[in-house]
């Protein structure tokens, strides 16, 4: 008996607690005045704890130098551009050589390529967005001789302070000009594996002798990135001229 009575409440509970089947008769719409002062206020508190979290990340101190390093020092060389091609060089080398068991040659990029000159005192986060504000990627090409004949020319042409790293060393002559790479008189029997930017290797800025290497090695570090990490183990930025490209 008890299990009959057991069966019939649990019936009776689906059944008689179903809900009845409801249909929509009527519709109403009101307007509900949303104030301003409310919207702004509602906003702000959302996202206030992830400003808080962004201000105190980009404000994160990075390193420190003792003068402004700039980008209008003189007309082939700047200390900005010498430190943006040394450090990138020193950050990507490392990735470049565990890949290819080679060393890159020099590096290479383009006049006015950093956005804001670095001022004296605390470097921070932000002064590297600033400075690269592009998601730039850093890559390494290999140039044939005749190529790297182009970017001498180019160089030659422009006359401005295009970003080298330290290891390319090149005098402008009346008659012409002569040229070291890492302490060796550049051979165009040679091939050189420079670095750059994704950007520039596609021809930006007109660097068109990028184009077309005879090969393209992804770094996968993006260009930025490497200015952060080289900034974070310098306690003390110390960019200078140092005559590597220079004219008599």
């Amino acid at each position: 008996m008890k299990k009959y009575i057991i069966i019939f409440l649990t019936i009776f509970f689906v059944f008689g607690c179903k809900s009845p089947q409801l249909t929509v008769s009527k519709i109403e719409g009101q307007n509900i005045e949303i104030k301003e002062q409310l919207a702004v206020k509602s906003i702000e508190e959302t996202i206030h704890p992830y400003t808080v979290k962004m201000d105190k990340e980009i404000n994160t101190v990075l390193s420190f130098t003792p003068k402004i390093i700039s980008e209008k020092d003189s007309k082939y060389e700047t200390s900005l551009g010498n430190l943006m091609a040394d450090l990138c060089y020193e950050q990507a080398n490392p990735i470049f050589e565990s890949r290819t068991g080679k060393t890159i040659d020099f590096a290479l990029f383009n006049h006015r390529g950093m956005r804001a000159e670095i001022p004296q005192g605390n470097i921070l986060v932000k002064h590297a967005f600033e400075m690269m504000p592009f998601e730039n990627m850093l890559l390494v090409v290999e140039l044939s001789g005749a190529k790297m004949e182009e970017l001498i020319l180019f160089l030659l042409d422009e006359a401005r302070a295009h970003p080298v790293s330290h290891h390319f060393q090149m005098l402008i002559k009346k008659d012409g000009y002569s040229l070291n790479i890492n302490g060796k008189p550049f051979d165009k029997s040679k091939s050189y594996y420079v670095l750059t930017s994704d950007y520039l290797q596609g021809g930006g800025d007109n660097m068109n002798f990028f184009k077309n290497p005879l090969q393209i090695i992804e770094t996968d570090y993006k260009l930025r990135n490497a200015i952060i990490d080289y900034l974070s183990k310098h306690e003390v930025i110390n960019a200078k001229l140092d005559g590597r490209i220079k004219a008599e």
